[in-house]
């Protein structure tokens, strides 16, 4: 199948892969995806994590499969069915599925985000759902999937600490994160590498109204000289997020930061199309505080 179907930078739009797990319809955001094989036999891992179904090595790379069914809590997956061999936050993971359906093109103003009747947001392995052709599909968030069978591909904090101690900033930063749970970590971090004047959105569309209302106000100055986004959130993404800021004169010279699993060589390449300032991927969390030193904080400290 063709993952490689290419979308105007910063329409607000997705490519959602359906499949199925168990009886039940998943998506995932194509733009994770390198390719979909057919199951292939794995080496299992001693000690591993009861969801890590081995280790195979496809082209010479090797890659780590996870069965899904497993994580889902489903049962155990047979050796049938597809990999979805995926790219996000510098791995190369391939995921057991039982089949894969199709592409839907969506935007993300229609992603419901899931409220906290079906699960809490620490909890959580949904990071939406849509409705397709009367059928509801889930989108589950492979971060946290991975994440949780092992934390050390989460942020890494503890670059933040081997920083030491560092002059307070008072330059204001505008984060968009979707994710509750890596909201607080980017601010707790944030607050850790020095900075305080700290305002946090759960999506770019809320992000870009706190810069409509500030420029309404007079005082985007005061509230926004730096932007940190990801770019997978519902209402607006931050790509769209990008384009806007970058395409108004009034805003264009405030530095954007790209922070997302999803930066990788294609989606680099978009963002710096759409004028991001940098790029980074989300486990470099030392490496976001070190960009934004170099582009807001010895600036703004002159003024």
């Amino acid at each position: 199948m063709d993952t490689k179907i290419l979308l105007e930078n910063g329409t607000n739009e997705l490519e959602v892969l359906e499949f199925t797990v168990a009886g039940n319809s998943y998506g995932i955001n194509v733009a994770k995806i390198r390719e979909i094989i057919s199951y292939q036999p794995v080496t299992p891992v001693p000690n591993s994590h009861p969801s890590i179904e081995g280790i195979f090595m496809p082209r010479d790379t090797m890659i780590t499969a996870i069965d899904l069914k497993n994580c889902l809590g489903r049962g155990e997956s047979e050796q049938k069915g597809l990999f979805i061999i995926t790219n996000f936050n510098k791995l190369n993971i391939a995921f057991h599925v039982d089949t894969v359906l199709g592409i839907h093109r969506v935007s993300w103003r229609n992603i419901i985000k899931p409220d906290v009747t079906v699960s809490t947001p620490d909890e959580s392995v949904a990071t939406g759902i849509i409705k397709q052709n009367g059928k509801l599909i889930i989108i589950l968030d492979f971060e946290k999937i991975v994440s949780d069978i092992n934390p050390e591909t989460g942020l890494k904090v503890s670059e933040i600490t081997e920083m030491g101690s560092r002059t307070r900033s008072a330059v204001p930063i505008l984060i968009a994160e979707d994710s509750i749970l890596l909201n607080k970590l980017i601010v707790d971090s944030l607050k850790a590498a020095g900075y305080d004047n700290l305002i946090h959105t759960e999506n770019g569309q809320q992000a870009y109204d706190v810069i409509c209302q500030c420029k309404q106000e007079g005082t985007l100055d005061e509230h926004v000289r730096c932007i940190i986004t990801d770019i997978e959130m519902p209402e607006m993404d931050g790509h769209r997020l990008t384009k806007l800021v970058k395409s108004d004169e009034a805003t264009q010279h405030i530095p954007v930061i790209i922070f997302s699993s999803l930066v990788n060589d294609e989606m680099k390449r978009k963002g710096e199309a759409l004028g991001a300032d940098a790029q980074l991927s989300k486990p470099e969390i030392g490496s976001l505080v070190k960009i934004v030193d170099e582009l807001v904080a010895e600036k703004n400290l002159d003024r």
